[in-house]
């Protein structure tokens, strides 16, 4: 589980790089000041959370299999959802790829839930198991 951790947040560390710099120089010039304002606030959780998880992959040998793999998909799902629909509604938006269905404006609440239960969780476990100094 390791591995599948580390690999996952690298991967949405290197795609909000790559998002980013695509959004402040190919973008800048399309989008709306409310649509750049939105898609950098999705590349700004996406890299938050590629950053947890490679801490979390890092010390995650101490959770447990099961709460690891619940933070881990929380996280993960999380950012599709949430930064991905965001980059989605926003290209749409403006290229006009797909009639839009209603309910994917959803997914967005949906990974903002899913990215604070993974938070909490980690939280939880940490203030539970973790020993004070004091």
């Amino acid at each position: 589980m390791t591995r599948k951790i580390l690999f996952t947040g690298a991967v949405f560390g290197v795609l909000s790089i790559v998002l980013g710099a695509f959004g402040a120089h190919a973008l800048k010039e399309v989008l709306s000041e409310s649509s750049l304002a939105s898609f950098k606030t999705a590349v700004n959780y996406q890299i938050y959370h590629a950053l947890f998880l490679l801490i979390f992959g890092v010390i995650q040998s101490k959770f447990g299999k099961h709460l690891t793999k619940v933070i881990y998909y929380l996280c993960t799902f999380g950012v599709i959802c949430f930064s991905g629909s965001i980059y989605f509604l926003i290209f749409n938006k403006h290229f006009q790829f797909v009639d839009m269905p209603s309910w994917l404006a959803l997914l967005t609440p949906l990974g903002g839930v899913f990215l604070i239960s993974s938070w909490v969780l980690l939280g939880m476990y940490l203030v539970k198991n973790v020993k004070s100094d004091a």
